[in-house]
């Protein structure tokens, strides 16, 4: 047990890790997400290829998966746009709001009632955002990206859990990445031609970084958490994720100095939000208690 609490703590260091590398990497947000996607892809393959595990899909259940992965690629260039047009904090700070659009989408698109104890506590977080936002000129462009980043990472989420019922996470996540390095690679022409860069080639750093981020923050924060999994229940995965923001702005001031261009809207603003998860979290644990009091649910792969 030990031993697993310290690999989640590791997976969510890796996946804290993702705003950093998207500093790091100088290639525009559209080609870091083609090359990231691409990368991905093939070391899924080849990882599943050498495990046996890979699984024969229908035409038509690869066109789903492959739309579901198309969404996720338009959450990481809006993601990392957020973070090339504002900074590490600001990007990863503002997937806080992917919340309230949970509260809003999930009850839609599954019809069900809305849960106004839900988007009260989501409204929170907002509250958080639109001090920043109001406080702080220079970032209204990244803020903005990342606010939409956050309503297409809640789409990915909702929808992703409607298609992966007959698949194993290990095959949707290869195809997933598959569909969004083929859809990208279809886009990526006329993005191009509105963001025009010097060169679609990674530099030899550039390059390195691309492949850390393909390896470790996705194939390898995959492994860690099949193993985290088998051990620890995924109510308490999906709880403790919630220090990812944390990680990444640690990190981000440690690395970049971000530090010193963050004012005090900033910090108020983030207060608003750990407020926010917070509340959250003292709900989904009041529920839990009051109706799985001795529930674990342990994921099976």
């Amino acid at each position: 047990m030990k031993e697993a609490f310290i690999k989640l703590h590791l997976s969510i260091l890796i996946a804290g890790g993702t705003g950093v590398f998207g500093r790091l990497i100088s290639l525009n947000e559209g080609l870091l997400v083609w090359y990231r996607m691409m990368f991905a892809s093939v070391m899924f393959f080849l990882l599943l290829s050498c495990l046996k595990k890979l699984r024969k899909v229908s035409f038509g259940d690869v066109a789903k998966i492959a739309s579901v992965g198309l969404l996720l690629a338009s959450h990481w260039i809006f993601f990392y746009g957020s973070i090339k047009a504002s900074n590490v904090s600001i990007g990863v700070v503002c997937l806080s709001v992917m919340s309230l659009f949970t509260a809003i989408f999930e009850p839609l698109i599954n019809r069900h009632r809305i849960s106004l104890r839900e988007i009260l506590f989501s409204l929170v977080a907002v509250l958080g955002i639109v001090l920043i936002f109001h406080f702080d000129t220079r970032y209204r462009t990244g803020i903005c990206m990342g606010i939409i980043s956050s309503a297409l990472a809640s789409l990915f989420t909702i929808v992703n859990k409607k298609v992966a019922v007959n698949y194993t996470s290990s095959t949707m996540l290869m195809y997933e990445m598959l569909g969004g390095f083929v859809g990208l690679s279809c886009i990526l022409p006329f993005y191009l031609h509105y963001f025009p860069v010097a060169s679609i080639l990674p530099g030899t750093k550039d390059l390195v970084y691309l492949l850390c981020l393909a390896s470790v923050c996705t194939v390898g924060l995959y492994i860690l958490q099949i193993q985290v999994l088998k051990v620890i229940s995924a109510f308490t995965v999906n709880l403790s994720y919630n220090l990812e923001p944390i990680y990444s702005i640690i990190g981000a001031m440690i690395i970049f100095q971000e530090a010193k261009d963050l004012n005090f809207s900033f910090y108020l603003g983030l207060g608003l939000i750990v407020l926010s998860v917070v509340l959250q979290t003292l709900n989904v644990l009041s529920k839990q208690h009051k109706f799985f009091p001795s529930l674990y649910v342990k994921w099976k792969h």
